[in-house]
């Protein structure tokens, strides 16, 4: 294919073959931006959504649950897609369909055909995240691996982030459907990049056959579990037949693609790759990387805006300043790996930090504002920052440039399902933590209690000079001690939410012992 722009030729040797590697490290970016913002930009607007279509809450929610699933859906297979129609078409093809399937979303007059088509772009994402991190696996050379997935990084962290953010600014200023227009114009320019940088896998090799009986069993394998995961706490898991269908699905489903993978001699995905010690280490890691980011990401818009008050803008400015650290602590930690810093001691630090912030986190109130946020959620930021980069790096020392598609498809895919279930976890467990701390302070205020009568009183008095009825401001004394102490239950909860998070992400850390090689390491020995 001939560049579209002239005076821009594509070279191929050796000496050039990453000419335009800075280039192309912020097309694949900017794509992957754009598809993880749609998994949490809609989640504003559903209000909206609801009022002009006319659905319910269980309804709607499968306009972010359709997304998601085609995700995980398609992230596992977009090595084998992109070497069997190319990478550049195929990173092009995606971009297109997330672009026209944004403008169906937008003018979507019925809940069945917003779901069709975030079903449809959620397919065509699916394929940006993988693409990307392979393509800048190739195009940049070993000794500036660590700047590749510091610039990739920087988007996968600030994707969730502005999601909330940019579309409650676009719905309170204009309407639901521009969360899914803005996405035009950004494509577009993705589409025209990608096309004139984006080259082709100089290792991949077409498979003789397709595997349609596996991609099958994918579908319903990963769809069922990633429906689960979103569904699982609204229908109370195991209390639900739905649930209990998707759980059956998913272990049939995985179970038996797995073994089909195993035993087939083109698989559409190359679970082989996870023999490999470092990379199975790496994998549970970014499954907990995963989990930590999203759950952060979905558990403190939630505290803010329920119990603080906060409306989405003002939120996503109190998280931005986290997104920025990220960013900047890819940059460092992509440096300190080129002047031979151990990654493991870097993704150390960065696991101390977090919990660090996370134990900061925990020393919120109900009376904490803007600035009590600022340096714990700065601290995350730069924990994260400093694991993301590191660990990309180890987690894919030891695997061969043509089988890289293959393994990155599969190690986003974990992180991805980690960030799932941290939701889902998150979710369930903010709910159980509040009834039993509320069951908790209940004891500690019973009506014959001194100090409970005391309190009573006091706000009883106080409505009585608003209110003539006694009656009335009893019981409106009775339901302001009930919500204050729902309050600091949620508030309780919430604190031990985020500790918690701090604590898993330590628990992994013994899987450093596993991660000895670097990335830069093995593609030079790879090179000679």
């Amino acid at each position: 294919m001939k560049p579209w722009l002239p005076g821009l030729a594509r070279t191929t040797s050796k000496e050039s073959q990453y000419a335009s590697r800075y280039i192309i490290a912020l097309t694949v970016t900017l794509a992957s931006v754009l598809e993880l913002l749609d998994t949490s930009i809609v989640n504003v607007a559903i209000p909206h959504m609801m009022g002009t279509l006319g659905a319910t809450l269980d309804e709607i929610a499968w306009v972010s649950t359709g997304y998601v699933v085609a995700n995980v859906i398609v992230l596992p297979i977009s090595g084998w897609l992109s070497v069997q129609f190319g990478r550049r078409n195929y990173f092009a093809f995606s971009i297109i369909v997330f672009i026209i399937s944004s403008v169906a979303c937008g003018n979507a007059t019925s809940l069945g055909g917003l779901v069709f088509w975030r079903i449809v772009q959620g397919l065509g994402g699916g394929g940006l995240l993988s693409t990307a991190q392979s393509t800048l696996s190739e195009v940049f050379p070993p000794q500036e691996m660590g700047s590749a997935f510091a610039i990739f990084g920087l988007g996968i962290m600030v994707g969730p982030m502005l999601g909330p953010t940019v579309g409650g600014y676009l719905t309170e200023n204009y309407s639901w459907p521009w969360i899914f227009y803005i996405n035009v114009p950004l494509g577009a320019l993705a589409l025209l990049l990608s096309l004139q940088f984006v080259p082709d896998s100089r290792h991949g090799k077409k498979a003789e056959s397709v595997d349609y009986i596996g991609l099958l069993l994918l579908a319903i394998g990963v769809g069922a579990l990633q429906t689960l995961l979103e569904r699982g706490e609204r229908l109370e898991w195991l209390e639900s037949n739905e649930v209990i269908t998707y759980i059956v699905a998913s272990i049939l489903g995985l179970s038996a693609f797995i073994i089909r993978q195993l035993e087939i001699e083109h698989p559409i995905v190359d679970v082989r790759v996870v023999k490999d010690k470092q990379f199975a280490a790496g994998m549970i890691f970014g499954f907990i990387l995963g989990a930590a980011l999203y759950s952060t990401v979905f558990v403190f818009p939630v505290y803010v805006q329920t119990l603080m008050g906060f409306n989405a803008w003002q939120t996503g400015m109190a998280i931005l300043p986290s997104a920025i650290a990220s960013g900047i602590m890819m940059m460092m930690s992509s440096k300190l790996l080129q002047r031979g810093v151990k990654p493991t001691r870097i993704i150390f630090t960065g696991v101390v930090i977090f919990l660090f912030s996370m134990w900061q986190h925990q020393h919120f109130t109900t009376l904490s504002g803007a600035d009590d946020f600022f340096w714990p959620l700065v601290l995350r930021g730069i924990g994260l920052g400093l694991i993301f980069v590191p660990l990309s790096s180890v987690a894919m020392a030891n695997i061969p440039l043509h089988e890289t598609p293959n393994a990155t498809g599969i190690y986003n895919l974990c992180r991805q399902l980690g960030g799932s279930v941290g939701i889902a976890v998150s979710a369930t467990l903010l709910s159980s933590l509040q009834n039993a701390n509320r069951s908790s302070l209940l004891v500690h205020t019973a009506l014959n209690d001194p100090a409970t009568q005391e309190r009573l009183q006091a706000l009883q008095q106080h409505f009585a000079s608003l209110s003539p009825s006694e009656g009335v401001a009893k019981a409106r004394a009775l339901a302001t001690l009930s919500n204050q102490i729902s309050k600091q239950a949620a508030m309780l909860s919430y604190e031990q939410l985020f500790f918690g998070f701090g604590l898993v992400m330590l628990l992994v850390l013994p899987l450093l012992t596993v991660m000895k090689k670097t990335r830069a390491g093995n593609i030079s020995s790879d090179a000679h």
